[in-house]
């Protein structure tokens, strides 16, 4: 039986207000089909059941698994390869010189999913910047989702996921074949740092970034969270940092501190001095 638009309400909201994620309507058929297992994991029936514990109990950690649950985890190597060819051409040289004395360089990839994007970026440090080698460069790589953390930390990755933008070449250099699934190698999970992190609440102390990546989230939140979380991350940032966030998605419209910049075919956003 479907579930009752007043069961979809709740869960729309009960998810908005974990997670910031606005639950639009085209995409309430997420709710039965992600939810539909985490209901039989706690024992219960099906998704009304699981309804009907919620607004029975208020159970708090009930509802931060159906917030995680409905996130969208959609991700791939080298999503956009064009935002690496910027790292690799201009981003990182650029930052080279200007950190030459700290030889420090900090990178955080917001809403990490399931670690593609963080792997990506130590692959181009790797590669293409040997001299870094002696620099302490760290990727600090967050989400929402502690199943995502895990499957990030683990840095195991099914055929079908290495397939999905990973260049052959690398993944031989940088993942060890196990089973039916390759592991990265430590030369890149050594240079990422994973921590559960909620971007609609208040974090904690991150210190500040050279380089953000907040790429294909914010298209799921309402306009106030967006420039309120854009506006904290402007004060994680350095004043001569880099912010990247996915292609379609923008600042228009939101009284935020960042200026637009193109570098080659990507575009990316500079703090306003």
């Amino acid at each position: 039986m479907p579930l009752a638009t007043a069961d979809i309400d709740f869960l729309r909201d009960l998810v908005a207000k974990h997670s910031g994620n606005v639950i639009a309507p085209r995409q309430v058929y997420m709710l039965e089909q992600r939810l539909a297992p985490l209901a039989g994991t706690v024992g219960l029936g099906d998704v009304t059941a699981l309804v009907a514990k919620l607004r029975a109990t208020n159970d708090r950690s009930l509802s931060k698994q159906v917030a995680e649950a409905v996130t969208v985890n959609e991700t791939s190597f080298f999503r956009d390869m064009h935002v690496f060819e910027a790292l690799r051409k201009s981003v990182i040289p650029d930052l080279m010189k200007k950190n030459e004395k700290s030889k420090e360089i900090r990178l955080w990839c917001a809403a990490c999913s399931s670690g593609q994007e963080p792997y990506s970026i130590a692959m181009v440090i790797r590669e293409h910047f040997p001299q870094l080698a002696n620099w302490k460069v760290s990727i600090t790589a967050t989400d929402l989702s502690e199943e995502m953390l895990a499957k990030s930390r683990s840095g195991s990755y099914s055929q079908l996921e290495v397939n999905r933008g990973l260049p052959v070449k690398s993944l031989v250099r940088y993942f060890e074949r196990k089973g039916s699934h390759w592991n990265a190698k430590r030369e890149l999970s050594d240079l990422i740092d994973y921590r559960r992190l909620n971007l609609t609440t208040a974090w904690p102390f991150l210190g500040q970034f050279d380089i953000i990546f907040i790429r294909n989230v914010l298209i799921y939140f309402d306009q106030s969270t967006k420039a309120d979380i854009l506006s904290r991350m402007r004060r994680s940032m350095r004043s001569d940092g880099y912010l990247f966030i996915g292609a379609a998605e923008t600042t228009i419209g939101l009284n935020v501190p960042f200026k637009r910049t193109e570098i080659d075919a990507t575009v990316c956003y500079r703090p306003c001095s």
